[in-house]
């Protein structure tokens, strides 16, 4: 609690002490050096201005909204000698340890961290309330008639049950997730 209160009066020192004004010049040369805090001008380091750059998807967007945004990253993947759009034309699946896959995994070690959006806020695994968020569109599509469907750790599955309506359930599933995750948003 003290670091939190130091913190803060410093942060008021320092927002005040350029609003106090200065002498003049010629009141300058008499008055007696008093020595003061200055603090540089906040630039943030090149790796946070990185971070900020990165796209970030919304549970609302587009198919069309989504490839604007995916623009930079390919972009970033086509300088490095790899073209995901022109693969995906293509329908090129590269065998595991060819070169097509070592090329695409080197390019996407440098685009990845920088331009590749990152997911919408409420299904971000650094986001705390990401689980509660998954647990509740969990209890959205079990209402929606959605069965097997649960909270595992790459987000919300549909499992397989056993029986002939597990395909109905998949199928329901995937066409009520983003309605119960736009209602469950709403909702916080």
């Amino acid at each position: 609690m003290r670091r939190k209160t130091a913190l803060m009066f410093a942060a008021v020192a320092l927002t005040a002490l350029p609003a106090c004004g200065s002498p003049d010049t010629a009141e300058a040369e008499d008055a007696p050096r008093v020595a003061t805090l200055q603090s540089a001008t906040a630039t943030p380091s090149a790796a946070a201005a990185k971070k900020a750059e990165r796209p970030r998807e919304r549970l609302d967007m587009t198919p069309e909204e989504y490839e604007v945004l995916l623009e930079p990253y390919n972009k970033c993947m086509r300088e490095q000698g790899f073209d995901p759009v022109d693969a995906r034309k293509k329908a090129e699946v590269a065998a595991a340890g060819s070169d097509l896959e070592k090329k695409a995994e080197k390019a996407n070690q440098i685009c990845e961290p920088q331009f590749l959006p990152l997911p919408p806020w409420e299904k971000d695994p650094a986001n705390p309330e990401a689980r509660d968020f998954a647990l509740d569109v969990v209890k959205c599509l079990k209402r929606e008639g959605v069965e097997f469907v649960e909270v595992s750790e790459d987000g919300i599955s549909i499992a397989l049950g056993g029986d002939q309506n597990d395909s109905r359930s998949i199928s329901l599933g995937m066409d009520r997730i983003p309605a119960c995750e736009r209602e469950v948003a709403a909702k916080k």
